[in-house]
């Protein structure tokens, strides 16, 4: 490949990189921005940081994502296993095609109609949405990223580690938790982390299925934003990226552990 080549590649790759991700590097930079306009640099401060951990609307839809992601990353972390655990080591079962579908179709569908389905679903139902509402939402739409995470690692397990665990004497059960789980561990907590990601960063399916004290921080971040960006909700989305970027960050190290250890 020549010189000139290898320029033109990379000057595509850093125009494509920069169209994707300078955005969110002026929305950080600007969130430590003194000034009250945030058009205007007045300077370096953390002062619309600390007027976030005084607003009160925020702080509270904050805590309420927080409180969403976990138990929804749990549930899906949980019932991703379980569905990782059938596709790799039942076998060929009766209906094998339409469950690994209904497991993987909230991955490909769009957020839209999972938010509408879900909706008209619950109001048929006669359930009152709120927080447990939104819980099963993200619950459903995480919980087949959790299975491709968990699935993927099943698939390199190494079963003779279990036969030759049984052969010796240990129970089924015993196998699982001293020998299956903490080896698959890795993958347990890169796709708890992956699902926690994605509950904490949804703004449509929670709109469709929320209700009264159930506001999740993006959906506070959306309503204020229609009526004007101000510096507090620059700090607030800063602080959203850091804590996707880290759940990210997390599975794809935890992973790559995983996957280190294997080899």
């Amino acid at each position: 490949m020549s010189r000139s080549r290898r320029l033109s590649d990379m000057l595509a790759l850093g125009a494509g990189l920069a169209f994707l991700y300078a955005p969110i590097v002026i929305l950080v930079l600007w969130s430590f921005n003194s000034s009250r306009l945030v058009t205007v640099w007045g300077g370096f401060s953390l002062r619309w940081y600390a007027a976030l951990f005084r607003n009160g609307p925020l702080m509270e839809a904050a805590w309420t994502s927080i409180r969403i992601a976990f138990v929804s990353a749990t549930l899906a972390t949980i019932l991703g296993a379980m569905a990782a655990l059938t596709l790799v080591r039942r076998g060929p079962f009766l209906g094998r095609t339409l469950f690994t579908g209904m497991a993987y179709a909230p991955m490909v569908m769009p957020e839209v109609m999972t938010g509408l389905a879900l909706l008209l679903l619950f109001v048929g139902l006669g359930v009152d949405r709120g927080f447990w509402t939104v819980v099963i939402a993200h619950t459903t739409v995480a919980m087949c990223f959790a299975t491709v995470v968990i699935r993927a690692r099943l698939a390199d397990f190494d079963q003779s580690l279990e036969e030759a665990a049984m052969d010796l004497g240990c129970p089924p059960w015993r196998t699982f938790f001293v020998i299956t789980l903490p080896l698959v561990a890795p993958s347990l907590a890169a796709a708890f982390l992956l699902a926690f990601t994605i509950s904490m960063d949804d703004l449509v399916i929670a709109s469709f299925v929320s209700g009264p004290g159930s506001t999740t921080l993006p959906m506070r971040i959306y309503s204020q934003v229609r009526l004007g960006v101000t510096p507090e909700i620059n700090a607030a989305c800063t602080v959203l990226i850091a804590l996707v970027a880290a759940g990210l960050g997390g599975a794809f190290l935890l992973g790559r552990r995983g996957r280190t250890r294997d080899a």
